[in-house]
């Protein structure tokens, strides 16, 4: 049998790896689309999307790996069932409940990368995306510009274009800046242009040979001026840090400011790891099939079952975070419930191979 075992990890471990590539395709889709959507509305730096895309991806990872593993458990060991594999197993008088060890044995080296993943590059990659993105806000808007492309300022006042520029240089061609201060429209377009920073530190966009369109909209005072050399002032603006979100703690500093909040981020936390224990576990009794009738109903009742935990998981973390449930208690009273119904269908089975044993004698 330990020849079997082995065949089947391999095969858990098959099964997880290509689980796991799927789910991290899918989720890297939606997040791709949900960025760009962001960089097209102007809310998100193009340059962003990969750095953030990056830390969204090790965020989610824990989810990710704990819904493999039950996949990669529950597709198994149906597929044993499906070829009648599973019967040379109940036929040398071993129960279901022999699974549990070969089981946790591939899972808990799971559940710890899960743990790893949940408490600390999780919190990490939160943290580092919400500095990322603070410092790219921070940005003035000439450090924004690449060549091609339309640059709206900060303060919706100004936009900003460059035709093209030398990586060997700091000098860009072709510079077209539009901008609309204290009723005045205007238009400066000037066939080079680099920045400056003064000795106090301010920045400055020095436009060469170049012309200027300024006036009143629906006004006939336009005036048009020519110039060999203007400046225009770059406003800096720093962003200040927003206050961390609990997501983004590590777990001491939740220790150090144990509000509801943090309390409850450190149960879901926890139960990231707790929870990929379970489904696999959960995984045994429901993997039981008919061979003639398929393994799609039992895979949709467990996708149901999995989708039904992450919820109630939720549910109880923002009533610990509300204040309606105790913070000691947190999410426990989730894992109790699903403990029970694994210890529930683990007694069916088993109820039921007693009975075939029973009838064979």
């Amino acid at each position: 049998m330990s020849i079997f075992q082995r065949s089947l990890t391999r095969e858990f471990t098959a099964v997880g790896t290509a689980v796991l590539g799927v789910l991290t395709a899918i989720l890297i889709v939606f997040t791709m689309v949900k960025l760009l959507g962001q960089v097209a509305s102007g809310t998100q730096e193009p340059e962003a999307v990969s750095a953030l895309l990056g830390f969204l991806l090790i965020s989610n990872l824990p989810v990710l790996l704990a819904l493999a593993l039950f996949i990669a458990v529950l597709v198994a060991l149906s597929r044993s069932y499906r070829d009648s594999e599973m019967q040379v197993w109940f036929s040398s008088g071993l129960s279901i409940a022999a699974w549990v060890k070969p089981v946790l044995k591939f899972g808990l080296p799971i559940s710890i990368v899960t743990a790893l993943l949940s408490f600390v590059l999780t919190p990490w990659a939160l943290s580092q995306s919400s500095e990322y993105q603070r410092i790219l806000r921070s940005r003035d808007d000439v450090s924004r510009l690449s060549p091609g492309s339309f640059i709206e300022s900060r303060g919706a006042n100004r936009v900003f274009f460059i035709d093209k520029s030398k990586s060997d240089s700091d000098v860009v061609d072709n510079v077209f800046v539009q901008y609309n201060q204290n009723g005045k429209f205007g238009v400066v377009v000037a066939q080079k242009g680099f920045q400056k920073i003064e000795t106090n530190g301010d920045k400055f966009l020095v436009l060469l040979n170049g012309r200027r369109y300024e006036g009143t909209p629906s006004a006939l005072d336009f005036k048009i001026v020519d110039f060999e050399r203007q400046m225009i002032r770059i406003e800096a603006k720093e962003v200040a840090a927003d206050n961390p979100s609990p997501r983004a703690l590590s777990v001491m500093e939740i220790l150090n400011e144990p509000t509801p909040d943090n309390i409850a981020e450190l149960h879901w936390r926890l139960a990231l790891p707790v929870a990929s224990i379970i489904l696999a576990l959960m995984a045994i009794p429901l993997s039981s099939v008919n061979p003639r009738s398929g393994t799609s109903g039992n895979l949709i009742v467990a996708i149901l079952v999995f989708f039904l935990y992450y919820n109630l998981l939720g549910i109880f973390q923002a009533w610990t975070r509300d204040g309606k449930i105790p913070i000691w208690l947190g999410l426990t009273p989730v894992h109790v419930v699903m403990i029970s119904l694994v210890l529930i269908l683990f007694s069916k089975q088993l109820l039921n191979f007693r009975w075939l044993a029973l009838s064979r004698k």
